[in-house]
């Protein structure tokens, strides 16, 4: 589901922005322009309320090689409302610094806006295909590796299922994933429910219907096996997901290529929520555990508090 899609964050920033779209001028051929590393997913959506269109640290260089240890690009797919640079802030910056071609973009939303991810999630998957394409040209790479939160988790398997993404991905890691919808403690199900306010949400975000719980979207997604043969599939969610709910809707149906991963039985006092789990650092060793297993470590349990959202 959507990282901001219900909460009082979104209701404040879109209250402030009174949807003002920004945009930035046109990248390089070489680096697309990009922001800092942020400590968490609240400090780089307000850094981005004036730069949406910045790619996140260390994405996006398109004279990247791939690495004979790490063969397949990493392609960050975004939560619904969430820009690139919102949502991985973080994680991209410590997957370039581990070796990985990272590649980020906004999809499903207006060109430039603050907001993305929001439209049907087959235009969106078919906009992120596009992108994954435009990658593997330029790596020279024969498939990439996907890395999704909420709704960039599930959307991917869209184009793994109906646009060819089977022979071209290698990897899918969900951090969070939507998979089999949400029912936002009940909230999304009853707005379902009364034509006029499902009506109204899908006005401004297909997305968001589309994401609740035996939606046709999903009922259709999810037909005939969640997963295909060929590729790997990592979920990773927390205990305290407040937005997927219940949060085991995260997890994809046991296979061989399936991995479903509970923080807490990582590290028990990992109390990592739905908008926290991309920049946690122990879900963040999860990813690369998974995009690496020949190499995986066990993270540093610490505590960690909780987000503040």
């Amino acid at each position: 589901m959507g990282m901001r899609g219900f909460g009082r964050r979104t209701v404040a920033l879109v209250a402030v922005l009174g949807g003002m779209v920004l945009s930035t001028g046109t990248a390089s051929a070489e680096q697309d322009p990009t922001g800092p590393v942020q400590p968490n997913i609240i400090a780089a959506a307000i850094y981005s309320v004036a730069q949406p269109t910045l790619a996140p640290p260390g994405a996006n260089d398109w004279n990247c090689m791939p690495s004979a240890a790490h063969p397949n690009p990493v392609l960050l797919s975004n939560g619904t409302t969430a820009n690139a640079y919102e949502n991985w802030a973080g994680l991209s910056r410590r997957l370039a610094d581990e070796g990985y071609c990272v590649f980020a973009g906004n999809f499903g939303g207006s060109p430039g806006a603050f907001l993305q991810t929001v439209g049907p999630i087959a235009g969106t998957a078919g906009q992120m295909a596009s992108f994954g394409d435009k990658v593997l040209k330029a790596t020279g790479a024969a498939k990439l590796d996907v890395v999704g939160h909420s709704q960039g988790g599930m959307n991917p398997r869209y184009w793994i299922k109906n646009l060819g993404g089977a022979d071209k991905i290698g990897k899918l890691i969900g951090l969070s994933p939507s998979n089999y919808g949400t029912s936002l403690f009940g909230l999304l199900s009853a707005i379902q429910a009364i034509p006029p306010a499902r009506d109204l949400v899908g006005a401004a975000c297909p997305a968001c219907n589309e994401q609740s719980t035996g939606s046709a979207f999903l009922t259709d997604l999810n037909a005939g096996g969640d997963t295909v043969p060929g590729v790997d599939y990592t979920v990773i969610q927390t205990r305290y997901d407040e937005v997927v709910t219940p949060y085991t809707n995260a997890y994809l149906k046991p296979a061989p290529n399936v991995r479903n991963v509970l923080l807490q039985n990582v590290c028990a006092l990992d109390f990592t929520d739905h908008l926290g789990i991309p920049y946690d650092p122990i879900a963040q060793r999860e990813v690369l555990n998974a995009l690496d297993p020949q190499h995986a470590a066990a993270p540093k349990c610490v505590f960690v508090p909780p987000v503040i959202s």
